[in-house]
């Protein structure tokens, strides 16, 4: 398991994306990964992997577990549209729509998960 993202690390590196038109790859990648961890804090579990490539991916939503291969849900997008759905600037259905997000399986609506409140 990677080490936690401290709150104010996390925070500092979404106000410097946020800021910069074209953000450090640095804070790019702690920006990703702290909503991430977010995520995996507010929907402990197995059942759906959220990747953002090439910055982390997590498995959440308490269910049945996947053990080989690849999960049965799956989230993936890349990093402004994951910060963007993440913190509320942007709703996961017009994220869908717009074909910015995959998302395959059941249970991989994250809808009800998002915005996270950092």
């Amino acid at each position: 398991m990677p080490p936690r993202i401290p709150t104010d690390a996390g925070r500092a590196a979404l106000a410097a994306v946020a800021q910069a038109e074209t953000p450090a790859r640095a804070d790019l990648a702690t920006a990703v990964r702290y909503l991430l961890q977010l995520l995996a804090e507010k929907a402990p579990g197995n059942t759906v992997e959220v990747r953002v490539p090439p910055f982390g991916a997590v498995q959440v939503v308490e269910g049945p577990r996947h053990t080989r291969g690849t999960p049965p849900n799956v989230v993936e997008t890349d990093a402004r549209t994951w910060i963007a759905i993440a913190t509320g600037a942007e709703a996961w259905a017009d994220a869908v729509a717009a074909g910015r997000i995959a998302a395959s399986g059941t249970r991989a609506d994250l809808a009800p998960l998002l915005p996270l409140r950092p």
